[in-house]
């Protein structure tokens, strides 16, 4: 998926049907009988051009002044770059705040179930399934071939534009930020990774239970089981009903004018999302409550989480981008991303551990850098972890696999290298020297 321009007509970027065109007449013999071509142009703006008429002729043909010179072509690609990066890092802080508040209210006294992300990374993935099949929001920016009244529709005809619909979609900015940015933010595959290694190692409990029972290796390996079938089960149905809520909204679903999104919206997200994130580093460096008795509170819980979720989501989309089309019976990108967020966590959850660095040395008091190195480990993996590796987009890659088996490979290779590192990083600490109650 690369980030290209867009047009409001029925077709893919106007750019590939100009090439294609030009192709065609430069192999094609010139003949006196056949009538120059006539084709509408649009411009980087979306407006219609006046039709463009070229004349076969021998050897390279000359640039015809009516088409859009490469300057101003460009200038559009980069402007589509910057709205999908605006996008992205706005949408990212949003799902993280999300995700971060239904953590929240999940973790209550009696809660039947102690898997702390399962609701962040169902919710991601429902709404992942309504954005990948709903197929009005962004109808101005990818056309719709009409079906005459009392006709039937052409299965292949709508197959094919299905096709097209979903490979225009991806290149949309704000349909990028509303996946890849939100719902990959809203749910995390490093928090739910955590949580099954915790499910292993007995450390996965109530919070309103006193003590923790000591168990065998058999019921720790039934709670890593659980926990694995719990959450992917759950994403997965979570995907399907969202694709299946798509289709029931379709009559009332409205759909985003191409106009005023180009001219005002996607530009309005550029301030926005660069303007939110600076924000939260200002918020990181000068926290409002660093005068009150009990400091720290905003840095420790949220601020450090936002100030670090758009490097991770960046990270994520260029690593999509870069690797995922090598092979598509295996998403090298988005599994990179998984492994390499599920490391860091690892190893930050050590580190929060350690007396001295993120926890109260031996006489039980932490010093301020203490707590605020605490609170940097939090903000690293429940922001960049947390927004790196995703759910959503990993069960929407396994759903969409086109062989059974493939999906199995790709899903049961991702869980079992992440958990390995868990193991090998957290299990080493955890099984030998145990854990310290972090300072924050």
């Amino acid at each position: 998926m690369e980030a290209a321009d867009y047009s409001p007509d029925n077709n893919p970027p106007m750019a590939n049907q100009e090439e294609a065109a030009l192709s065609e007449v430069r192999t094609r013999p010139p003949t006196t009988e056949e009538a120059p071509p006539e084709r509408q142009a649009w411009s980087s703006e979306g407006y219609p051009l006046p039709p463009i008429t070229e004349k076969p002729a021998e050897g390279p043909i000359k640039p015809n002044p009516q088409r859009e010179p490469p300057v101003s072509k460009s200038l559009s690609q980069h402007a589509t770059h910057l709205f999908s990066l605006s996008y992205l890092v706005f949408f990212s802080i949003f799902g993280t705040l999300a995700r971060l508040g239904l953590q929240a209210i999940d973790m209550y006294p009696g809660t039947p179930v102690t898997l702390g992300v399962l609701w962040p990374n169902l919710g991601g993935s429902l709404l992942m399934g309504l954005f990948l099949e709903d197929r009005n929001l962004f109808r101005e920016e990818w056309g719709n071939v009409p079906t005459p009244s009392g006709t039937n529709r052409d299965p292949d005809q709508a197959r094919e534009e299905a096709k097209r619909h979903k490979s225009v979609k991806k290149t949309i900015p704000l349909y990028i930020g509303l996946t890849t940015g939100f719902c990959g933010c809203f749910s995390s595959f490093s928090s739910f990774i955590r949580d099954v290694f915790l499910a292993l190692s007995n450390d996965l409990a109530d919070p309103s239970a006193p003590t923790i029972a000591s168990r065998n290796g058999g019921y720790s390996f039934m709670a890593l089981v659980a926990a694995i079938l719990i959450t992917v089960s759950l994403s997965m149905g979570g995907l399907m009903f969202g694709a299946h809520l798509a289709l029931a909204l379709d009559p009332i679903m409205p759909t985003f004018p191409f106009r005023v999104t180009r001219h005002i919206i996607d530009p309005l997200f550029v301030i926005l999302g660069w303007g939110c994130w600076l924000g939260a580093v200002f918020m990181a460096i000068w926290p409002p409550d660093r005068h009150s008795s009990d400091p720290d509170v905003w840095r420790g819980r949220a601020v450090f989480a936002i100030v670090f979720a758009p490097l991770g989501c960046l990270m994520r989309y260029y690593l999509s981008l870069a690797l995922n089309t090598r092979t598509p019976s295996f998403p090298l990108g988005t599994f990179t991303a998984n492994i390499f967020g599920c490391i860091i966590m690892a190893m930050c959850y050590d580190l929060q551990r350690v007396s001295g660095i993120g926890a109260p040395d031996a006489t039980g008091a932490a010093s301020h850098s203490v707590v605020v190195s605490c609170q940097v480990l939090q903000g690293i993996m429940e922001g960049f972890c947390g927004s790196v590796t995703t759910v959503s987009t990993w069960v929407a890659e396994l759903h969409g696999l086109s062989r059974r088996r493939k999906a199995y490979i790709y899903g049961i290779v991702s869980i079992a290298v992440a958990l390995g590192f868990f193991v090998v990083i957290t299990g080493s600490m955890r099984w030998t020297i145990g854990f310290v109650m972090p300072a924050c």
